[in-house]
């Protein structure tokens, strides 16, 4: 099977590259314009054989889209391309609505006139999944607001985004729904919740606090840290992913969560209690990595609580996540620490580990 993944540099489009790679009757077409998150060090040399290959395509260029439709042939596109940072999205919501919701058009344009090319058979078997976020639900009550079982997001729960990077995926969530219904191309979505793992650019809370401890930096920790997430290790959801686009039902709509659902504050402390054991060699003038939490403003409109159902996923494709918290935090830190030859080079360019978002 040839899967076009788009993002295929980026943190989980590297990570569903990997995966795909990994089995040999797949083969892959990473389709990246190579934004600064964009990185193609996440798929090593010994995976990049005849069976991969590289297209540096903007999703928008809607004749270079062509071009590597007619000339690479897909089974299936799994959309991953996107701006994703939600600070990035409160200081320029311009590039988010261009990439996300213009390229995500662009794209579906270019997969229903290859699709519509295609022979009977071949045209019943494709898939155009889309991968999106629970931030377009927008966000639960937290713990100490409810008394009794606490609400979940599911896959009819209404949408409700609060940044510009949520709205801008729930509008392209919307285009491709659309574009189903209108078109007939064979669509589906999928909804997640908050990655983590290797390769992880280190604007992200998690790979930014494990490299600032390193460093003897502050650990910003926005408001009071009460804000809840869901944790999934992103090598369990690229799993979640293939395995849709491969098995899930056209029209259905899969939401992807860990099962791991966490203040902001306890994911810092695990992260130093992890730092303590594994390098309690620390930088000049920190007794404890605790000691370098800082508690910083707040990010404008942010969100309480994220925590995804994931039942529909379990009951219908079989898909668990293997990784608790607890043990891929572990691999993560541990990744990072065996790895730095990877984000020291990320770093060289112009991200710096500074705070962004600052300007809503």
């Amino acid at each position: 099977m040839k899967i076009l993944v788009t993002g295929g540099a980026g943190f989980i489009g590297s990570a569903v590259v990997r995966y795909l790679l990994s089995d040999t009757k797949n083969s892959v077409v990473n389709l990246d314009k190579l934004t600064y998150a964009g990185n193609l060090e996440s798929i090593p040399e010994s995976m990049q054989d005849q069976r991969y290959a590289f297209e540096r395509v903007d999703i928008c260029d809607a004749v270079e889209l062509d071009r590597v439709f007619v000339e690479h042939q897909p089974d299936v596109v799994m959309h991953l391309a996107a701006e994703s940072h939600v600070d990035r999205s409160i200081d320029g919501p311009g590039d988010f609505i261009q990439t996300n919701v213009v390229g995500t058009y662009t794209l579906l344009e270019a997969s229903r006139k290859y699709w519509m090319g295609l022979t009977d058979d071949k045209k019943a078997a494709f898939r155009f999944h889309h991968i999106s976020t629970d931030e377009v639900y927008g966000d639960l009550p937290h713990p100490d607001e409810v008394d009794g079982e606490l609400p979940m997001f599911t896959e009819t729960t209404p949408y409700a985004p609060s940044s510009p990077y949520s709205a801008s995926k729930a509008s392209s969530d919307h285009l491709v729904r659309a574009w189903l219904r209108t078109y007939g191309l064979p669509t589906i979505v999928t909804n997640c919740s908050n990655n983590y793992g290797p390769y992880h650019f280190p604007e992200k809370l998690i790979p930014h606090v494990i490299l600032n401890a390193l460093s003897g930096k502050a650990l910003p920790v926005y408001g009071d840290g009460s804000q809840i997430r869901d944790w999934l290790y992103v090598e369990d959801h690229a799993r979640a992913l293939v395995k849709v686009a491969t098995e899930g039902k056209v029209g259905e709509t899969y939401n992807i969560g860990g099962h791991n659902e966490k203040r902001n504050i306890d994911v810092v402390k695990t992260i130093c209690a992890l730092l303590e054991e594994l390098v309690p060699a620390k930088p000049n003038g920190v007794n404890a990595y605790q000691d370098l939490i800082t508690y910083v403003k707040d990010r404008p409109g942010h969100d309480v609580r994220y925590a995804i159902d994931a039942s529909k996923i379990a009951n219908d494709l079989g898909w668990q996540p293997e990784e608790t918290f607890e043990t891929g935090m572990r691999k993560t830190v541990q990744w990072y620490l065996d790895n730095p030859d990877w984000w020291q080079r990320v770093l060289s360019g112009d991200y710096q580990l500074h705070r962004i978002g600052e300007n809503g």
